[in-house]
């Protein structure tokens, strides 16, 4: 319980150097499905982060001041709920385990918090994010205030505590670094068994079940995200859903799926042909993508900015469209003219990458900070922070576009962990070369 004794820690001592105050971190919900029926529960990523501790209907409080302190609420120990519903740790038995300095049911939550929030300088919870919670404060606060005759106090000020986390939470300690590898390393054995059971007149939804298969078989607790299976024109549809699209020999296979392992994402997109073998269009195409994404990658080391590799694999994105036809540069004129104009959007539309750990799309602000007035230059890039590198190509049937390249829909996404001397790819177990994911196909 090392890592999170010290987020916590570090987290007070951000809110000491702003003067002190108490800090409020709940976890998620439990939601209904249906009828008698929850979905299958999962923890808020902000309250994991600090805490590891799994179980629904609990509270993390910090407070920074004379004497720091940490402190859970959660269930009670309950025999017979216990039967139903499974193990509970209880205030005691979680305070020793999960190392906190005291911990309460979390039925005396409306006792306590008042009590803690009295005469604290500063408030610090998720400002705005949850109805509940902001009623809950406001009722707590209610209470403090109410006892100013006594002398009493209530927090002069509000922060969101998120805020403080999300930087914390941008660059990945050894621990979460080993945690991300493990789930990539998992999501590329899913990508390439999909790859070896792939052929024409299978479904989408086969090769799905697939992928959830070799997750769960090695020991992931759920997909990241909803999983994308793509076949032929679906490529294209960027947020696609798995199907019942019978997969078609010539068609190509857009694959974007990652899974979570002890609360921490991979995201991997690979795209092959459903018979084993690319056609001369799919292939002219996919080396283009393959080629942006390791300019991309080389741009992705500390001390460049975000938006680096997204610049460098654009650039390659719209030479490679001149070159096949894609644009016209009777229309579009030079490769600074496509830059220029955007004209590249027509088949390439989403940026390059994003954040990720325990979130698909990973907390931390995109931007660094710049004095008032004036623009905010992209983040960055430091060592511990991992990213996808994901460029795409997607051609819908348009006028002037050449036919052989309609309904090829390719996207390559890795997971790229930034280290004190460059870049390492934590997926690249996933065949992604023409001639490595044919020769996987082959089996």
């Amino acid at each position: 319980m090392k890592p999170y004794a010290h987020r916590r820690a570090a987290l007070i001592a951000q809110m000491q150097a702003k003067g002190g105050g108490i800090a409020i971190i709940p976890t998620a919900p439990e939601v209904m499905r249906n009828r008698d029926a929850d979905y299958p529960y999962r923890h808020d990523s902000y309250f994991y982060y600090l805490s590891g501790f799994t179980e629904p209907e609990a509270v993390i409080v910090l407070i920074a001041g004379e004497k720091n302190q940490s402190i859970l609420f959660c269930r009670e120990k309950n025999m017979e709920r216990e039967i139903w519903d499974g193990f509970r740790y209880g205030p005691e038995v979680a305070r020793d385990t999960f190392g906190f300095d005291a911990a309460y049911a979390i039925d005396t939550l409306d006792t306590e918090l008042p009590r803690l929030m009295a005469n604290a300088p500063a408030l610090y919870y998720a400002l705005g994010s949850d109805e509940k919670l902001d009623a809950q404060v406001q009722r707590w606060l209610g209470s403090v205030r109410a006892q100013a005759r006594a002398g009493v106090t209530p927090p002069n000020a509000a922060y969101d505590v998120q805020i403080l986390i999300d930087d914390m939470r941008l660059k990945k300690d050894a621990v979460e670094i080993d945690i991300m590898q493990r789930s990539a390393d998992i999501a590329a054995a899913a990508h390439r068994r999909a790859m070896r059971m792939s052929r024409p007149g299978l479904r989408e939804y086969h090769l799905e079940a697939e992928i959830l298969h070799e997750f769960r078989n090695n020991g992931s607790q759920f997909p990241a995200y909803g999983s994308i299976v793509a076949t032929g024109a679906n490529a294209c549809v960027l947020h696609y859903r798995a199907s019942d699209a019978e997969l078609k020999d010539g068609d190509l296979v857009l694959i974007d799926a990652g899974c979570e392992l002890d609360s921490y994402a991979s995201d991997i997109t690979r795209t092959f042909p459903a018979n084993g073998k690319f056609s001369r269009p799919q292939k002219e195409l996919y080396e283009i993508v393959l080629a942006s994404q390791y300019a991309a990658i080389a741009e992705t080391r500390p001390g460049k900015r975000f938006m680096d590799g997204h610049d460098a694999a654009v650039l390659v994105l719209a030479q490679g469209m001149l070159d096949t036809g894609l644009l016209d540069a009777n229309k579009v004129g030079t490769l600074d003219d496509v830059i220029e104009h955007r004209n590249y959007t027509q088949f390439y539309m989403h940026r390059t990458g994003h954040w990720l750990g325990m979130d698909v799309h990973d907390v931390g602000d995109y931007r660094d900070a710049a004095p008032a007035g004036t623009d905010r230059p992209w983040r960055t890039l430091e060592a511990g922070m991992v990213l996808t590198v994901e460029p795409g190509i997607y051609v819908r049937p348009a006028e002037g576009v050449p036919e052989q390249y309609w309904n090829i829909g390719i996207r390559i996404e890795d997971d790229a962990l930034v280290t004190p001397t460059g870049v390492h790819i934590l997926s690249e177990a996933a065949p992604k070369t023409v001639a490595d994911i044919e020769a996987v196909m082959r089996q």
